[in-house]
């Protein structure tokens, strides 16, 4: 005895159906994907207008420091103390290293700070 098949012009349009499913998802993926790029880029040509008002973490001083929101006097005077200790920064996400600097904190300053 021999086992069932499915005969092939039955499997041809499931087959079809599915490649075809696969194809539409896979263009909504792309729809979607460059939709969220299009205000980075928006988002990016804003910053280099801004950069000369961010604050450059390498020079200011506490009370400048101050002047960001999340960084009072302690935090000031823990980066300049940092600064001074170890050397200016190579990079502004390096900001993480001074005790008290969280990643969510980081998050709210890395566009209003810079290092040159």
């Amino acid at each position: 005895m021999t086992p069932p098949t499915l005969s092939f012009s039955l499997t041809r349009p499931v087959i079809l159906a599915l490649l075809s499913l696969a194809l539409g998802l896979s263009l909504i993926g792309c729809v979607k994907r460059s939709n969220h790029q299009a205000p980075a880029r928006a988002n990016s040509a804003g910053l280099s207008q801004n950069e000369s008002q961010r604050i450059n973490i390498n020079i200011a001083s506490a009370k400048e420091l101050e002047k960001l929101p999340g960084i009072g006097k302690g935090f000031a005077e823990r980066i300049v103390e940092h600064r001074e200790r170890f050397g200016p920064f190579r990079r502004t996400e390096h900001l993480i290293i001074v005790r008290g600097i969280s990643d969510k904190r980081f998050r709210a300053l890395r566009d209003l700070i810079t290092v040159e």
